[in-house]
């Protein structure tokens, strides 16, 4: 029997490896500018084309490297930044394992072109899968330029998985983001086919989170510093009035570091219980400088989990730090009434006024269960001994039978017939109606989201909205990966009435709505985009779903809105056109019925 285990050759090996590391373009983006910050730069630019399908640029003026070290920065886990494995527990660097390079190496073309400080001649390594086409001499600054070319060209099967321009553009920038957040004392600049999406020069943290997310958003953020002998946390949260239903603008970083941890995101939430509505979350920047003895970073290629010693003590630190943060920013200060002629009112003193703590006294014998209850006043009576005659009692004779909750076409059609045309509204929330099973129940926002969400569908698929202009057009401003979603968006968003004018840079101006949509238009469009990003990646059918279905929701007939008897009839008679009466888009259930007999049974 001939051998069967044999040794992969190297450029398999990398390929394979490379998966972990390189799974988009958007993480070549991350490890090279990662490096280009290791390597002291002060000024990095990245020149992207077609998203990163095409060329991937990044230029920094770092240290650079030598003839030997750029040929060996190729091979893997050949790293200058540790040298035995208890050097892992004291990283001052973004990189450590050796990985990002051959990786890239191994599944695109690369060009290199780097110089020393030192050197007055630097070199030009030119590879492709993981091999050295040429290695040469060449006049260029000091610093590194790589140029990486057709990712995953040899690896058709991952090239193919890849998403849309607009969706990769999307996670470039969010990988851009998390770095520009941690070194605002380094200069940025991003292109994307020619056109420039990020020009950011060095300032204070504050700067650069205002030169990302706009002017107005730095406006509403809260300073944050505590340092402890665990951990020093500073940064930023926002106010409670700047919550929404879904933010992006949510980091942690530690030692310079992003991370993603639930359990401390939690507790920033704890920090606003009661302070936001339900359901809304705040933005937050939070930094975290922890001793590296403290903290593991090599869990996952990626270096976005991290696990903490001291886990637990962290997370009261930072509750305690984002509470004060809201407190200082809620304080109210003390009001000094006028105290002129109030009357005197004594201070009570026990000690020399002789008054003594009352002493309890109980009886050790007593026994409810078998001793008259002195509190009742039926005093004769002895206690009842049988209890389970009072359960059987209490318990229902036989199971209610289930409400029906689904309704086919036919059954629809009965049930708007046999309904009553007098309705009742309970609370401001639930529309109830006779009708001859019993009593139905319809949860009148959900009906409404039901209602709406068919409308916008017809309106698109028909091209019949009608576009609503605002009084006075507003400027809507946007980070640039909410630019990107909403650029992409915008062709479904005219079929659904909406007309914005791209004024570049991340503006946006409102000019119309669809008719018949009250509230703030920028706030709509927002609520739109954010929507659109949690549903990254979706086909174009999903896409104008998710667009029916956030404009259905901020259109919809609210909780506590008073209903006049027609205004019910008319969601009623709206609700069982539908194509489905049972269920919202998002699978809440909209009615249910009381069976006639359960109530029979309720008063029986």
């Amino acid at each position: 029997m001939s051998d069967l285990i044999h040794l992969l050759p190297d450029s398999v090996a990398n390929q394979i490896a490379a998966g972990e590391v390189i799974q988009r373009p958007a993480s070549v983006i991350k490890e090279l500018v990662e490096n280009a910050v290791d390597a002291g730069a002060t000024t990095i630019q990245v020149l992207i084309v077609d998203a990163g399908r095409t060329s991937m640029e990044v230029i920094d003026d770092g240290k650079g490297m030598s003839e030997t070290d750029a040929r060996l920065a190729f091979e893997r886990h050949a790293t200058s930044k540790i040298r035995q494995a208890d050097d892992l527990f004291a990283l001052h660097t973004m990189g450590f394992r050796g990985e990002a390079l051959p990786s890239i190496a191994a599944v695109s073309q690369v060009e290199l072109l780097t110089r020393t400080a030192d050197e007055e001649i630097g070199t030009h390594l030119t590879l492709a899968g993981s091999k050295v086409i040429s290695q040469e001499p060449v006049a260029c600054p000091v610093g590194a330029h790589f140029k990486v070319e057709n990712i995953f060209y040899n690896v058709p099967a991952r090239r193919k998985f890849l998403k849309s321009n607009a969706t990769e553009l999307n996670n470039i920038l969010a990988a851009y983001e998390r770095i520009v957040l941690v070194y605002p004392d380094i200069s940025f600049s991003l292109h994307n086919n020619g056109a420039e999406l990020m020009n950011l020069r060095r300032g204070s943290l504050r700067q650069r989170i205002s030169d990302v997310f706009g002017h107005r958003f730095s406006q509403d953020l809260l300073p944050v510093e505590v340092e402890t002998a665990i951990c020093r946390i500073t940064g930023f949260v926002g106010k409670p009035e700047t919550s929404r239903r879904r933010t992006t603008q949510q980091y942690f970083f530690v030692n310079g570091r992003y991370m993603k941890h639930a359990y401390y995101h939690k507790a920033v939430l704890n920090a606003y219980e009661r302070l936001i509505p339900e359901g809304t979350q705040p933005p937050y920047f939070l930094y975290f400088d922890v001793s590296p003895a403290d903290i593991d970073v090599n869990i996952h290629p990626t270096k976005t989990e991290i696990k903490f010693e001291n886990e637990q003590a962290i997370w009261q630190i930072l509750t305690a730090a984002v509470k004060e943060a809201i407190g200082k920013f809620c304080e109210v200060p003390a009001i000094q009434f006028d105290t002129e002629g109030r009357p005197d009112i004594p201070v009570f003193d026990p000690v020399n006024d002789g008054a003594h703590a009352p002493q309890p006294t109980y009886n050790p014998s007593y026994n409810p269960f078998t001793s008259p209850s002195h509190g009742s006043s039926r005093r004769s009576e002895a206690p009842v001994q049988d209890w389970t005659a009072l359960y059987d009692a209490a318990l229902p004779k036989s199971a209610p039978a289930e409400a029906p909750s689904f309704f086919d076409e036919p059954a629809a059609a009965t049930i708007l017939q046999e309904k009553s045309p007098a309705h009742y509204q309970y609370k401001g929330r639930y529309i109830m109606t006779a009708v001859k099973s019993g009593l139905m129940i319809i949860d009148q926002h959900r009906a409404s989201v039901r209602i709406m969400y068919e409308r916008y569908l017809a309106q698109k698929s028909a091209h019949s909205a009608v576009p609503q202009r605002v009084l006075f057009p507003e400027v809507l401003q946007l980070a640039p990966a909410e630019a990107s979603v909403l650029q992409h968006l915008q062709d479904d968003l005219v079929g659904l009435g909406f007309e914005l004018t791209d004024l570049g840079g991340g503006s946006f101006v409102v000019n119309a709505i669809p008719s018949g949509v009250d509230g703030d238009p920028l706030t709509l469009v927002r609520n739109i985009v954010a929507d659109a990003a949690e549903h990254d990646g979706a086909t174009v059918e999903q896409s104008v779903d998710t667009l029916a279905l956030t404009l259905a929701r901020n259109t919809a007939i609210p909780y506590g809105q008073v209903l006049t008897n027609d205004e019910m009839e008319a969601i009623v008679n709206q609700l069982f056109s539908c194509s489905n009466v049972n269920y919202t888009p998002d699978g809440h259930a909209v009615l249910s019925i009381l069976p006639q007999h359960d109530i029979e049974h309720l008063l029986g």
